[in-house]
């Protein structure tokens, strides 16, 4: 009888279990518990905002080339990653945002529509197969969003790039933007190599995110259907185009501008000459406009800071040197509460120019976005053109004589900066609301300050090294009032190395490497010992050996035989220590979690029983 309530108790438990599980899936299908230590599957607020705000359908579709890539588990585990983050913001999406893997086959359909759509197919063999790792977005009015290839080194900005496509697919109008440029941002021809220049790093990401409109520093006027306007080294800028930016910015426009001092990247009116190349005029301003605003900027004077100077080198096979006009400026010189600067960590730049807003005009309202140390101070910049040694300038500069504003935010109400123009004109502004964002520098945005350019697959892809770019897109995001993609970029990697295992290879090989040199030490020496009784014998036939060589070899052979031997021992503790370390991993993961399942019910059916027992008591 008892075996039989123990059967019919299984059995129940079984049944239950099922019951539970299907339960389970059904009530609990949209919960999720995120434990990954940066949080890898939770998306950022600006994410789901995106994602909540959506009128539209919308259609992600992933082309893995699955079948082709069982020999690359590094591939395999990130196009997961990018399967799994997909899951998830269509779980936030209440619907509209509809996901799709492919795998596209050689010579099937899906691979001729993931070269139709643009997509990077990576050659993996001589045979022609081809290796696809990207998505394609749509909506339902033919709009089109490609991400030819989802590197795993940009990992960090995957939720950013898949955002920004439904950002875009969402808002099929991409926003206009105008560009006054005096630097090659756009690349050209290369006058001294006979080449043509690639467009900067900068540049590429503006035109990707924005319906860029170049306009020329002679132009008369600006289109009137911007929606910001960004202004690069703004020299040499006819009267009629300043006039229309000071009734652009009066009439709600957003204006984001880079002056400098001193531009190390602007190439001069020619060139081809050095000499004239060397004189080049090289500051930019807007001093009407910065007049109006109260806005103090000498472009006489740059900011050398020692205390944020960075390290270069000026001659090969020289150590570097700290360059007090080349700045590494760190999360700490950046206002933590604007969304422009929040996430950076470096911005590096180059003789970087300073603001005074001392004097700043009533009803604006100034907030340092980027500031220098306490160490900082000013030097005059054709110091630049002639100083070779940076120590020199350090010396010059002496004491730091306080903090300079290197970026500004600028809000607020303003007045023209062409009072006179409002007697001829009924239909001039003479004051208006500010948005602004000024930064003292151009040649942050140079990419030899922020991003290197690498291969990858055969793939030329942008490897920042700081956060210049960031700063330069964050900005005009900003100023279109797009603030939820601006808090999604630079997310962790899921990319965990083992320290633990990394770090017992290290050691078991520097083992290994002392014992090799132990060996080949003992080798020379008795090498040696052979060489003195060679020597020792005189004119006797060399082809016979003595009975003392003979027993020096015998113990040589002994002794590299022992030490192999060892060698044959190091290699298989190491192994035995990765194994173990494996094993207890393993038994973390798999039961781990049984156990504190087990220990949660354990302790529910203790504090069950002990409420029982107070009730019987009482």
């Amino acid at each position: 009888m008892n075996k039989l309530y123990s059967t019919g108790a299984l059995v129940l438990l079984a049944v239950l279990f099922v019951v539970l599980t299907m339960l389970a899936g059904l009530t609990l299908r949209n919960l999720r518990v995120d434990l990954t230590e940066n949080e890898l599957y939770t998306l950022s607020d600006g994410t789901v905002n995106i994602l909540e705000s959506l009128d539209e359908p919308i259609t992600l579709r992933l082309y893995f080339s699955d079948s082709a890539s069982e020999d690359l588990p590094q591939i395999r585990r990130y196009a997961d990653r990018v399967w799994e983050l997909m899951q998830e913001m269509a779980s936030r999406a209440d619907g509209r945002l509809e996901i799709e893997r492919i795998d596209p086959l050689p010579f099937s359909e899906q691979e001729d529509d993931a070269a139709r759509y643009g997509l990077e197919g990576v050659p993996l063999s001589q045979a022609g197969d081809l290796l696809y790792l990207g998505v394609v977005g749509t909506n339902r009015i033919d709009g089109l969003e490609v991400l030819p290839f989802a590197s795993p080194q940009r990992e960090t900005f995957l939720e950013y790039d898949l955002a920004r496509m439904i950002s875009s697919l969402a808002t099929p109008d991409r926003p206009r933007v105008g560009l006054v440029s005096g630097l090659p941002l756009a690349g050209g021809m290369n006058p001294q190599t006979g080449q043509r220049n690639p467009a900067w790093a900068v540049h590429d990401q503006w035109t990707e995110l924005f319906d860029v409109r170049t306009i020329q520093p002679t132009a008369g006027s600006l289109p009137e259907d911007l929606d910001a306007l960004v202004l690069v080294h703004p020299k040499q800028l006819s009267e009629a185009l300043l006039r229309a930016i000071d009734q652009f910015v009066l009439a709600g426009g957003r204006l984001l501008a880079f002056v400098d001092p001193y531009a190390e990247a602007d190439p001069g009116d020619n060139p081809m000459d050095p000499a004239a190349r060397f004189m080049a005029e090289r500051d930019s301003s807007l001093p009407t406009l910065f007049e109006a605003w109260g806005v103090g900027f000498d472009v006489e004077r740059f900011v050398a800071d020692p205390g944020r100077a960075l390290q270069v080198s000026l001659q090969q096979g020289q150590p570097p040197v700290r360059h007090p006009a080349i700045l590494g400026l760190t999360a700490a010189d950046m206002d933590d509460e604007d969304i422009v600067t929040a996430q950076l960590d470096l911005i590096n730049t180059a003789s970087i120019g300073a603001f005074d807003l001392s004097a700043l005009a009533e009803g604006l309202e100034a907030v340092p976005l980027l500031e220098s140390s306490d160490a900082a101070g000013e030097l005059p910049t054709e110091r630049l053109r002639m100083a070779a040694d940076p120590a020199s300038l350090a010396d010059e500069l002496g004491e730091g004589t306080g903090v300079r504003t290197l970026a500004v935010r600028l809000t607020g109400t303003a007045n023209t900066a062409y009072p006179d123009r409002a007697a001829a004109d009924e239909d001039w502004r003479t004051e208006g609301a500010l948005n602004a964002i000024l930064v003292a520098d151009t040649d942050l945005l140079a990419d030899a300050l922020w991003v290197q350019r690498q291969r990858f697959l055969g793939q030329v892809l942008l490897e920042p090294f700081a956060d210049n770019g960031a700063l330069a897109v964050n900005a005009v995001e900003n100023l279109l009032g797009n603030a939820d993609l601006i808090s999604i970029r630079g997310r962790a990697s899921s990319d965990r190395p083992f320290d633990l295992v990394d770090t017992l290879r290290r050691e078991a090989e520097a083992r290994l490497r002392a014992t090799e040199q132990q060996l080949e030490l003992e080798l020379r020496e008795a090498e040696a010992r052979l060489t003195e009784l060679q020597q020792a014998r005189g004119d006797t036939d060399l082809s016979i050996l003595t009975p003392e060589q003979e027993a020096e070899i015998d113990r040589f052979m002994n002794q590299r035989l022992e030490i192999r031997r060892q060698l044959r021992q190091v290699r298989r503790e190491l192994d035995s220590d990765i194994e173990a370390l494996g094993s207890r991993v393993k038994l973390i993961n798999i039961a781990l979690m049984p156990v504190l399942v087990t220990l949660f019910a354990l302790f529910i059916a203790w504090r069950r029983r002990r409420a029982q027992h107070e009730g019987d008591d009482g």
